[in-house]
Parts: C-alpha cells; structure tokens; sequence
C-alpha cells in the first residue's frame, strides 16, 4: 500500500499558523481523537493515568501501513492536505502535521496500528523529534493505538505550572462531550485509573445525545431542527471580474497611444506592440482564471451548505450562566462570539431574567467559505460574509420556537404533566362521578375533533385561564401573558407614538426620570412648579384610565425594550377579566401567529399542555375515545 502521509511542502509550513498544540491533559485528548475521527472511527476508547502522566486513544479508524507510520511523528506530516491550495479546502479536523512531532518533544510517544486491508500490525517507539526507534509486528485489530506516557517529563517546571490534576480531568471530559456533540454517531468509552469513568452511547441524533451530557435536561425539553441554507455569493469572482475590467481599462489601445509626439511614433509603436502583447498574454492568464472561478462558483451555489440546530424550550429549561451555548464547524466546536452573540439575540425576551439558552448549533459550510488557518487549536476561524449566517440562524432560531403542526407532540410537557397528574393523585381518592349528561345538555364545546391542529377555545377557569381543545389533548393558556406576548410583539414591529390632548399632567418627577421619558421618544415639558406635562403617550396608552400611573411606571429606568416589555404589560387583559368565547378564540389565534409563543417576555410559560394519552393513565381508561368502549 502506498503510503498516504507525506512531508509538507517549505511554501506550506510557512503559511500554516504556528503555535502552542500541546499545553495539557485536554489537549493530547483533542488531538489524538481528532486523527482518530479523521481516521473514520466509530469507536474511541480514551485511558487516562493523571498520576502517571499517560494518555491512550485507541480507535477502529482506517489504521496506518508501516510506511506511514515512520513518517507520522515527523515534523509537518501529514495525509489532509499537499499544497497551498489546500488550506482553503480544509474538510478533516487535523491538516497541520505537527500534533505528533509536538508530543514526541514532550514525552515518550509509541503507536500500534493496522490498516483495514492489512495482515498484521505494527507497534512503533518514537524518539525526540519523531524519529521511530523501535518496529516490531505486533497483533493488533484493524485500528489504531497511540500510548503517551511521561507528559511534559522533561520539562518538569511546565508540568508543575498546570492546573491540579482534578481540574484537568474536568478539562478533559469537558473537551470529549464537546468533540462527541459535534460525532453523535461514534461509540466514547473514558477511563480513569483502569476504571471506567462514563460512557456516551451512539445515538441518531444531537438531541437524544444532549440528555447524556446535560443531565437535567430530558429530550421532550429539546426541539431539533435541521434545515438547508443557500451559501452566500462568491465575492471572489466579483473581484477577479473587476480586476480583468481594471487590466484592459489600464491597458487598452486608445490609452497607450495618448501623449506621444509625431517624431517618436516608430519607437511608440515598437512599446505599445510589446505592451500589447503583454496585456494580451495578461488578459488570457486573468480570462482563464475567471472561467476557472466561474466554474467553481456554480459548483459552490449548487452545493448548500447545512445547519442543525438543537434547542432547550425557553419555557422548559434555560441555565444560570451562557456556558450551554455552543457553535460548532463542520465537526469542530469553535468559539465566536459573533454567532454566540447571535444565538443570544434570537432568544431575547424569551427568558426569564438573568437566564441563559440551552442551545447547540452546527454549521456545515463549503470549506471556501471559511479559514481554520487562523488560531494553532483551531478553535478561532474567520468565516466569510459573517452577516449572512448569522441571518440564517437568526431565522432559524426564529422557525424552532414557533408552535405549529409538527412540534405538537414534542411541546407535551412531559415533566411538568407527570407532576400536577401525581399531585392530584395524592390529594384526591378515585371518587367518580357516574352521571352522564344527556345529548341535550351536551355543549358544542365537548365534542372532540381531531382533524385540526387548531386549538379551540372551550371554557374559562377562574377568570384567568383559557382552556383550548386539541387533537391530541387539551391546553390550559394563561391569558394575560399570552396577550402580553401578542401585544409585545406587535409593539416592537409598530412601535407607535402619538399626541395626546389634554397631555398628562406628571407631578414630582426627578431630572432621571424627565430624562427616561424623553429617551424613549414621549413629548414632555415642565408645566409649572413640580409639574411636569406629557403630550404624546404610547398608541396603547390612549384610551387607558390608569395613563399616568402607566408613563410613571415608565420613566424609572430601561431601555426602549424594557419600555416596550412595560407597555404590553400594563395593557394587556387582567387576569379576573371574563371573556366571552369568541374573545377567547381570538386571543388563541393572535397568540399562535407570534414568533415566541412558548414564553412572555418576562421568560414566564404560557401554556401547559396535558396529552390525551396521560389523561387516559390519570382516569385509568385504556380505550381510545371514539375506537371502543370499556370499563
């Protein structure tokens, strides 16, 4: 087999970013998983020997043939890229080559491997500087094992400036769930001290993998969402077109023939025929590469790129800290705090406050559209036209948590019902009341329909709660947020300020508070001694008893947001309100057309869900209404 691992060439080297590789526990674990990754591994086994100073990865990847095996500790080696080109190809994880070489520096470094289609394997011993000291065959399962033992042993004082070594285990399995989020698909086993310290079981997806991670976290709180995205247009065509128009422009027939005297026409044109024939062979090299770029551009547009997106419900789970919102690049969690900053805006006015959004997001883009060659661990990349993804997972953030027909089952409150049916379980006997009222005293709101996903509104509890019909159940809306949420919505699309006659008269308002009125755009004047005169108010204010008390509320403090939030508030139907059915079918309707309807924008929830299937188990039916009868 020929070998696949070859030196990089000088021009290469010196464009590839150089750096730390290897600095901790962590880190030896991250690059050696990532080669095994690369390797196409299905399963990794990672040992750990903290006291030891040791670290073995074992995989099932495609293994290493003798010949690559020599060249694979050596400086710059490696089977991800060959030329400069390449570095703006970028599809594997490793492509730097210097991995390897760095821990034979730093400690005693050995590998066994055998490819696939090999008959044996081979166990090689590396000395300083990657040079193999040591072969011999040795019985091996297609796969890959590299042992290394004595970290940072000839360099003690670096190894005493490191974090203790419990800190570093965390760092280590903090560095595995992150590389296991980004390969849901492969099998992880982790020990410590020749004990199993956690596994992480394949799964099909992100979100049946987060609940092994995140353990508070269950699947029924996550929404998955997996969607094509255009690539942006390739600007780098546009530039090479305006260089060529630049060039003939510059070099064109009538320019060069300006400005030359009648008596040097001979030697002109001696010039203007070797410059031509220069702007000739110019305009060819620059005609060709423009087709050249012209074809990569239509494979690039005909090649979208992907994103996965998994989301913790804002109604169901969100974090004290932003420590769960996490990026991801074509299989590689990266830090940017631009698409972070993203995530973060999307879920505005969704949570609570000073609470945090469960989120993971996993871009897949054409590798021309991104440059890894920019930070040693490749954890820092530059993408290219950063405003256009960062709409696309504005939008898809947007379309995660809307409410429609296909999320109806996962926006079952798994959790949350399983309580309030024991709850009432522990409180109550089985005491049932066998009268059935006849079909004339039947309303129109106790038939059940099943062919809509609409909710119907059917009753009202305690003034304050809309109980709507489902298919799959029934829900129970709050109706005050669910209004604040509709208001608020349409507050921020067509935020309105309008005069107002007489103005509201204000007493008593301190110069931070006069200052907070005029900073979201209400008209305000003094109008004598401590008084103080109000001539525009909010559109929603208008025709509201409590106006003044409502502005007051408003001058103490918050940006136009805060306003906004305060505004819908205020303005929103009073819990205690009665409504009629109709009213109540029209606040179900405008609540479900808003783009966050799973919270207020207080963060607090709107509805609870109670599924057909967990009110059978509470009443002890097993028979399916409209199917059977039973006892």
């Amino acid at each position: 087999m020929m070998s696949t691992i070859q030196a990089l060439p000088a021009e290469v080297v010196h464009l590839i970013t150089a750096g730390e590789v290897i600095d901790c526990f962590a880190s030896v674990v991250r690059e050696l998983v990532e080669n095994s990754l690369d390797a196409g591994a299905t399963r990794i086994v990672v040992s750990l020997s903290p006291q030891q100073w040791r670290v073995r990865v074992a995989d099932n990847g495609c293994g290493m043939t003798l010949d690559d095996l020599h060249k694979a500790a050596t400086p710059h080696s490696t089977s991800k890229i060959r030329n400069c080109a390449d570095l703006w190809k970028i599809t594997s994880l490793g492509f730097r080559g210097e991995a390897l070489h760095s821990l034979t520096t730093l400690a005693d470094l050995e590998i066994l491997s055998r490819p696939r289609s090999g008959d044996c394997g081979w166990r090689v011993v590396y000395g300083y500087a990657g040079e193999a000291l040591y072969v011999e065959v040795a019985a091996i399962a297609p796969g890959t094992v590299v042992t290394v033992s004595n970290l940072f042993g000839n360099c003690l004082p670096r190894r005493e400036a490191l974090p203790t070594l419990a800190q570093q285990m965390k760092a280590v399995q903090a560095t595995i769930h992150q590389i296991a989020l980004c390969h849901p698909h492969v099998t992880w086993q982790v020990w410590q001290n020749d004990r199993q310290w956690f596994t992480l079981c394949p799964s099909a997806s992100i979100g049946q993998l987060l609940p092994q991670i995140l353990h508070q976290v269950k699947e029924a709180d996550l929404h998955e969402l997996k969607l094509e995205i255009p690539n942006p247009e390739n600007s780098e065509l546009r530039t090479q077109n305006s260089e060529l128009t630049n060039v003939k422009t510059r070099h064109g027939e009538p320019a060069l023939r300006e400005g030359f005297p009648p008596q040097a026409t001979g030697v002109a044109s001696l010039q203007l025929t070797t410059q031509n024939s220069e702007v000739t062979s110019e305009n060819s090299r620059l005609t060709s590469e423009n087709s050249k770029l012209t074809s990569e551009n239509s494979e690039t547009a005909a090649r979208n790129s992907g994103l996965h997106l998994v989301v913790g419900l804002p109604d169901r789970c969100h974090r004290h800290r932003p420590d769960w919102v996490r990026v991801a690049v074509n299989g590689r969690m990266v830090k940017s705090s631009e698409l972070e900053q993203t995530i973060l805006s999307a879920f505005h006015r969704t949570l609570p406050r000073d609470r945090y959004p469960v989120c993971f997001l996993h871009l897949f883009i054409s590798p021309e559209h991104i440059n890894w060659n920019r930070n040693p661990a490749k954890s820092e990349i530059y993408l290219n036209q950063l405003s256009h993804w960062q709409e696309q997972i504005s939008g898809a953030i947007a379309q995660a948590l809307r409410i429609n027909s296909t999320s109806v089952k996962d926006a079952v409150h798994t959790t949350r019902v399983g309580k309030l049916l024991k709850a009432a379980e522990e409180k109550g006997g089985y005491n049932v009341n066998r009268s059935i009222p006849s079909e004339e005293h039947k309303t129109d709101g106790e038939t059940v329909h099943a062919t809509s996903l609409q909710l119907k509104a059917v009753a009202q509890v305690n003034n304050t709660y809309i109980v709507a019909e489902h298919p799959g159940g029934m829900w129970l809306v709050e109706q005050h947020i669910a209004h604040e949420r509709v208001l608020y919505e349409q507050l921020c699309d067509n935020w309105k300020i309008i005069p107002i006659e007489p103005p509201v008269i204000l007493y008593q308002l301190s110069p931070a508070q006069v200052s907070q009125v005029q900073r979201i755009g209400l008209d305000i004047e003094p109008f004598g001694e401590q008084l103080w005169a109000v001539r525009s108010v909010p559109a929603l204010f208008q025709q509201r008893d409590d106006c003044a008390d409502a502005i007051l509320e408003l001058s103490w403090g918050g940006d136009l947001q805060a306003a906004q939030v305060a505004v819908a508030c205020r303005s929103a139907i009073r819990n205690g309100t009665t409504l009629s059915l109709q009213e109540m079918q029209t606040l179900l309707e405008q609540w479900q057309r808003t783009r966050n309807p799973r919270t207020c924008p207080h963060g607090r929830p709107i509805y609870l869900s109670l599924e057909e299937s967990a009110l059978a188990r509470f009443f002890k039916r097993h028979w399916v209404i409209g199917k059977s009868h039973g006892i």
